[in-house]
């Protein structure tokens, strides 16, 4: 029975002994940690409608850090594409390059023709940690079914 006893206030001390040894680490660790440092920058890489897009550019048009890319071949950009945008083609062996070469604290919009490599592209924008970029959802196809304007 007394063994039994000593047993348990020896696991009591020892459990004491542990939170009191977690709380003064924790003090000790805390104390080191700058308090005042500003927090993370958020991150903005997101799919939005034609539309959102469209008030997006009407919102930036002065903007020198806005930039819109499509991310489609040379000829398909030629075939018709959103005003002031710049082409960086998604296959070629030196997009990852082209794109990596980018101010990565300007908004981005980007678009390819159905949205696919567009959305390729927008996750690597996000593992490069870009500030702010979004995708149009459906790409240029639904951009132009919506009525939106296309230079040709």
């Amino acid at each position: 029975m007394v063994n039994s006893n000593l047993k348990e206030a020896l696991l009591w001390i020892l459990l004491v002994a542990m939170v009191i040894g977690l709380t003064v680490t924790g003090e000790l660790f805390g104390s080191r940690i700058d308090n005042t440092a500003p927090p993370a920058e958020t991150q903005i890489a997101e799919d939005i409608t034609p539309e959102e897009a469209f008030t997006l550019i009407q919102a930036n048009q002065q903007s020198p850090d806005f930039v819109i890319i499509d991310v489609r071949t040379p000829e398909e950009f030629a075939s018709g594409y959103l005003e002031n945008a710049v082409n960086i083609d998604y296959n070629s062996a030196a997009f990852s390059d082209e794109i990596k070469t980018l101010d990565k604290n300007r908004t981005y919009l980007i678009y390819c023709r159905s949205g696919a490599r567009s959305s390729q592209a927008l996750g690597l924008m996000a593992v490069l940690q870009f500030a702010e970029v979004y995708n149009i959802s459906g790409g240029i196809t639904t951009w132009q079914a919506a009525g939106l304007p296309v230079v040709e």
